[in-house]
């Protein structure tokens, strides 16, 4: 975004905004233009580099700033572990078989609450576990209803919760009192279309800010009542529009907030509760969202994702400059909630590339950068990877796709290597430019990799979100194949050793790429993918059936739609040899979609295996599954594109 496009406007459509830079101003990539780095002559990266790498995700800052509690992967779990602000004292909180998410302080930091599920089934429990040991304590112990933690009130005395019955696909907001735990619901959603969101609480304790989330292109943000549970709504509109508070000033009188608005794009803006006008801070056509006012209140800090390269901006609410501070080019944003900044007013920083993983940082208010996990196995602190490259090419219909492209080092432009798509999940979903250590796994073993943003993607705007809404496997599906053809051009891979690999929707792009168009693909790795929409409906959560009528429409009226849209229609075409991967707890794609492809493949005799794993939800989250995940696929590609036994 150019600085010197921004301007501030109220909230009605003004003329005077002057947009930046954004997905319009993309042009086709020569394919030529996609180069072989000459580097280092390395091994493969081992997968246990990857493995012992700790990935770590849900920080959270004590209420003296002293102390970090998160989730991290160093044990071979993704448990809950506490450490210092300045890195030091890390240790493992909870150990246990199971996912935890969404911890947070007490008021006194003597204990964190947190959320845990059974087996990967995403049925969450609230438990408590002291900061200085002990057995943690199941406060809920409610297997029909899901309880996740939000925030504590500013004095310590409320915890507010989101809470959802397992047969109803609605998730609600209640408050916990603390220590008593007596939980007191404070929203009733009867639209199963609806669901609701904790996004901040006011300094004095008497509101939640909230988002009432309708479908996915539709919100509205609420002011409710904590005391009554009235909830008043602010800036009510008759068209669709996407809208979230991101945080509330010192004096709670503004709020910053995200929403597309003003053009369909995500902007952040300001909201002044006395006026209830809305000032646009950010003019751009990519996406950018509000995370949180600097501890003076005289700038506000931005989250810029520009084309899948995410950087955290500074804008001062006087002169509307902006800053990245120095922070060096990379995936970078703000982490810890409520705020991201430190008694020393240095702010906690999350930064990543593309051939680097995930660390913890302290940008302190002198622009200083002090790193303060080192989270990399010893392997990948010292190998050479090569970083992604950014492309853009035209689809079917000319419309414009991006992805990044891994291309191995040394690599001749002979038309002899072999090539992998990577199609992201949700479908609303994006790859973003971090560490993708799947694509890092297949360079280095002399794959090219793609990873396209298909229509469908987030990112890129709200049209381009719902370009594919009632034509799933369509045109999204199209756009996978020209970034094959687009990897064609550029003379390095052999069009006869393609293959594809996806998981979730990604895993549904799979299935229905080596269905409809048998002759691209030489290999294929399903992991958790939808084969047939309407067996999907029948056994998937409530939550996730609303979303699928979304997508697809009224599986009555529009049957003929999920039919179509549905790999089962053109499964047996496929001739690629098939991997399927599945957790068995899935509770978003249930281990009936794979059992059904491979009972039919299975009766046409064609190349297939299959690998259910037990206590798995959605994803694979215990280290010996993923260790069997990336090790069984890569050789399945291996064997099948490259010949390697």
């Amino acid at each position: 975004m150019r600085i010197d496009a921004i301007v501030l406007c109220s909230f009605a459509y003004c003329c005077c905004a002057v947009y930046a830079d954004g997905p319009a101003d993309r042009k086709p990539m020569d394919p030529l233009a996609v180069t072989s780095v000459n580097g280092p002559a390395t091994a493969p990266l081992p997968v246990e580099a990857i493995l012992t790498t700790t990935r770590i995700s849900g920080i959270r800052c004590s209420n003296d700033g002293r102390k970090l509690a998160y989730i991290s992967t160093a044990s071979g779990r993704p448990n809950r572990w506490l450490m210092n602000t300045d890195g030091t004292g890390a240790h493992q909180l909870v150990t246990n078989d199971d996912r935890q998410s969404a911890a947070r302080f007490t008021h006194d930091d003597g204990a964190v609450v947190y959320s845990q599920d059974r087996g990967g089934n995403e049925s969450y429990d609230i438990y408590e576990a002291p900061v200085n040991g002990g057995e943690p304590r199941n406060l809920t112990n409610t297997p029909g209803i899901s309880e996740t933690v939000s925030e504590f009130s500013p004095d310590g005395k409320l915890l507010a919760i989101g809470v959802k019955q397992k047969t109803a696909p609605a998730t609600n907001i209640a408050v916990m009192q603390w220590p008593g735990g007596v939980i007191r619901q404070l929203t009733h959603e009867a639209d199963p279309k609806a669901s609701w969101s904790e996004n901040a609480w006011s300094p004095d304790g008497r509101f939640l800010y909230a988002t009432r989330s309708i479908g996915i292109d539709d919100s509205e943000i609420f002011r409710i009542d904590v005391a009554t549970g009235a909830g008043q709504q602010l800036l009510e509109h008759t068209d669709k529009q996407l809208i979230s508070v991101s945080a509330v000033s010192r004096d709670g009188r503004m709020l910053l907030v995200t929403s597309n608005a003003n053009g369909g794009y995500n902007n952040a803006a300001l909201l002044d509760q006395a006026t209830n006008k809305l000032s646009w801070i950010t003019h751009t056509h990519w996406s950018a969202s509000g995370a949180a006012f600097t501890p003076d209140g005289g700038s506000v800090v931005v989250v810029m994702n520009s084309d899948g390269r995410i950087s955290t901006r500074f804008i001062n609410l006087k002169t509307m400059q902006q800053s990245e501070r120095d922070v060096p080019p990379g995936l970078s944003y703000p982490v810890a909630y409520p705020t991201p900044f430190l008694p020393d007013g240095s702010l906690l920083l999350s930064h990543e590339d593309s051939s680097h993983p995930q660390e913890l940082y302290r940008l302190a208010p002198d622009n200083a950068l002090r790193q303060i996990t080192h989270n990399a196995d010893a392997t990948l602190q010292h190998i050479a990877l090569p970083g992604s490259q950014l492309v853009t090419y035209p689809s079917f219909d000319g419309r414009l796709i991006s992805a990044f492209v891994w291309v191995p080092f040394n690599l001749k432009r002979d038309g002899k290597a072999a090539a992998v798509v990577m199609p992201h999940g949700g479908p609303t979903g994006q790859t973003i430019d971090s560490f993708n250590e799947n694509a890092e796994l297949l360079a280095s073993r002399g794959f090219v990799v793609i990873a396209p943003n298909v229509r469908g993607s987030t990112g890129y705007g709200i049209d381009f979100q719902n370009a594919n809404i009632k034509d799933l496997g369509g045109g999204d599906m199209k756009d996978e194949i020209a970034g094959v053809d687009f990897l064609k051009a550029t003379r390095f891979i052999d069009p006869k050793r393609v293959g594809i690999w996806g998981s979730s929707y990604g895993g549904y792009m799979t299935l229905m790429a080596i269905g409809k168009a048998p002759s691209v693909w030489s290999a294929a790795v399903d992991e958790y993918g939808i084969l047939n929409w309407l067996t999907m409906l029948q056994h998937e959560d409530p939550s996730l059936q609303e979303y699928e009528k979304l997508l697809l429409g009224d599986p009555v009226k529009d049957r003929a739609i999920y039919e179509a849209s549905s790999p089962l229609q053109y499964i047996r075409n496929e001739t690629a040899p098939l991997l399927v991967l599945q957790g068995e707890n899935d509770i978003r794609v249930p281990r009936e979609e794979a059992e059904q492809v491979v009972s039919i493949l299975k009766a046409e005799s064609r190349t297939v295996d299959k690998v259910y794993y037990p206590d798995e939800g959605h994803g694979f989250v215990k280290r010996e599954h993923q260790r069997d995940e990336l090790t069984r696929s890569i050789s399945w590609l291996q064997k099948y594109l490259q010949g390697v036994q």
